[in-house]
């Protein structure tokens, strides 16, 4: 109730100062029973407090399953990409052929796996889920599954390669020979390049084509060092190394090297060379060995060049690499067998092998992890 006196004053007149109290009260209760209501098209007025809002449960909704489709999404991607492909009873897998070149070959019977070698031969540093499968695991197991396929007869492995490290090269190269051991026939097939490591692995094989300007050769080994000691003296940037020992840092590129540091290098890469060397011997007896001493001396050389000198067997493409596989297999018209994919994740990531070349080529040259090679870098 109002107990102030100006506000009854304002609400019964100049009069209402001078009532008692009992009287205005009175007067107040019935002048609340009388006020009339405020009409329908009068305002009220606006609420301190402010509307509510309205629960957006459609818009909810959807954006709930669009999150919920879109996880999903993910997680079938990331399980196809990681899960190997659908295996098949063992005895169905062994009667399938193992690869191919040409998909349209009918399966079933005898023929030709073919392989190919793309690019620089090299494990790849990139281990990542989403990283491709590494080149060199790559191909030495497509040879081991050619190898243990009843179906194929022969193996083409079709080589376009400046070479790679020297362990991923030998790995490959003791690949072929199992395979020789288990029956396989063997053809390397030269392309644009066939030079150094990639050489190296035709040096395993039974026969050897390329064409009459395919670049091969560069029979050596290569190892490259850095020193970046002035850039970093201009920068201010010192490096101090602590080792267990004199040549723990040894091929470092924040100091010069010694003396005696290169004279050990030199001895790894001679040994090394020997070892590649020794493979060309056996894999090319017919060659002379006034040729064998003057042409393995790193220079590369033409297909025909290289045919003339006894370090190929025919000049020719991938018809004639297929016609001389079947000849040695005993196959007259030998097809080229389909294989079954490996997998999703494999296939997808075959597509980047130009753009993974040229990064496994910058490693090879790094500066900061000196790596011997058989390699031709140009």
């Amino acid at each position: 109730m109002a107990e102030n006196t100006d506000d009854l004053k304002e609400i019964f007149g100049e009069s209402a100062g001078n009532l008692p109290k009992k009287d205005w009260e009175k007067r107040l209760k019935e002048n609340e029973k009388t006020a009339l209501p405020l009409p329908a098209d009068q305002p009220q007025e606006a609420s301190s407090q402010p509307p509510s809002k309205k629960p957006a449960g459609r818009g909810n909704f959807w954006f709930s399953i669009l999150l919920l489709a879109f996880c999903v999404s993910a997680a079938c991607g990331v399980y196809l990409t990681i899960k190997p492909g659908m295996s098949c009873p063992r005895e169905t897998a062994s009667a399938r052929p193992v690869l191919s070149l040409n998909s349209g070959a009918k399966e079933g019977g005898a023929g030709i796996a073919w392989i190919k070698i793309r690019g620089v031969i090299a494990e790849s540093d990139d281990q990542s889920l989403w990283s491709r499968p590494s080149s060199a695991s790559y191909i030495s197991r497509n040879i081991r599954q050619a190898a243990k396929d009843k179906n194929v007869k022969a193996i083409v492995l079709d080589i376009n390669s400046p070479g790679g490290t020297v362990a991923s090269v030998q790995d490959i190269y003791s690949e072929i020979l199992s395979a020789k051991e288990q029956g396989k026939k063997v053809v390397a097939l030269f392309r644009d390049v066939a030079a150094s490591g990639a050489f190296y692995i035709a040096m395993a094989a039974d026969k050897i084509v390329a064409e009459p300007g395919t670049i091969t050769g560069s029979v050596g080994v290569i190892m490259q060092t850095g020193n970046v000691v002035g850039l970093f003296d201009k920068l201010g940037i010192q490096v101090t190394p602590i080792t267990s020992g004199k040549y723990k840092d040894m091929g470092s590129a924040y100091r010069p090297m010694t003396d005696a540091e290169k004279a050990l290098l030199q001895d790894m890469v001679n040994d090394t060379y020997s070892q590649f060397f020794a493979a060309v011997k056996a894999g090319r007896p017919n060659v002379t060995p006034e040729d064998l001493e003057e042409y393995t001396d790193g220079r590369v050389f033409t297909g025909q060049r290289a045919f003339n000198l006894g370090f190929i067997d025919k000049l020719g493409g991938e018809e004639t690499a297929r016609l001389l596989a079947g000849e040695l297999a005993g196959l007259k018209d030998p097809k080229i067998l389909t294989r079954q994919k490996q997998g999703l994740r494999e296939l997808i990531f075959s597509f980047g092998s130009g753009a993974e070349s040229k990064n496994l080529s910058k490693q090879l040259q790094s500066i900061s992890t000196p790596r011997v090679s058989y390699l031709w870098i140009y």
